[in-house]
């Protein structure tokens, strides 16, 4: 499969942020986000065999795997990549924009589906995949990045449809302000977690971390 890193680091999204993670950023997307903080995972990247890649991930020794991109629901070889990860007892995390179908990953063991709601000042709201909210389960994460309040009105206006029964994370989008999100979610009694990048917060915009 087409592969722009793979690293060992700290998990900053989501509800296992702070949990040690080997990272395996895929090439490609379908999406160009007006935010976008992963510009070059748009290349091509290098071909990485899915042997190659259980070894990297064994010489890490963790316990979770974030495949991320990129889109890595792009790539045929993420369904066998993510089932052999399984089966050797390892969680895979699955950050996708939620454009694309994720029942293949349904059926397999040790999945969590971290699945993007795109708001309007990602210039990608039209491409968001509404079928696949229903699949979500509760272990999975329905994940909104909300740069300001036209964004915050819309996410909202989702989960008034939306009853389903996994997380729901508001995420402000870097360099905005993250408490005026906060005191939006308070003053509306939203129960949703209001989360940072936490491996920004640590060592900045970097890439690899």
């Amino acid at each position: 499969m087409r592969i722009i890193e793979v690293f060992h680091s700290l998990q900053g999204e989501g509800p296992l942020t702070g949990v040690r993670t080997t990272f395996i950023r895929t090439a490609r997307c379908n999406l160009r986000c007006a935010w976008c903080d992963t510009p070059y995972s748009f290349g091509p990247g290098r071909e990485r065999s899915i042997p190659s890649l259980l070894r990297e991930v064994g010489r890490h020794r963790t316990q979770y795997v974030c495949l991320t991109g990129g889109e890595p629901l792009l790539q045929r070889e993420s369904v066998p990549l993510v089932q052999r990860l399984a089966e050797q007892g390892v969680t895979t995390v699955i950050e996708t924009g939620g454009s694309l179908d994720v029942s293949p990953f349904l059926e397999i063991p040790h999945v969590v589906l971290s699945v993007d709601v795109k708001c309007p000042s990602s210039k990608m709201d039209g491409r968001n995949r509404w079928s696949n909210l229903p699949l979500l389960r509760p272990t999975d994460v329905l994940k909104f990045v909300i740069a300001d309040r036209k964004d915050y009105l819309y996410a909202t206006a989702v989960l008034r449809r939306y009853r389903g029964p996994a997380a729901v994370v508001f995420q402000p989008v870097w360099g905005t302000d993250a408490g005026r999100l906060a005191e939006w979610v308070l003053k509306d009694r939203l129960d949703v977690r209001v989360m940072l990048q936490e491996h920004k917060v640590l060592w900045g915009d970097v890439p690899g971390r």
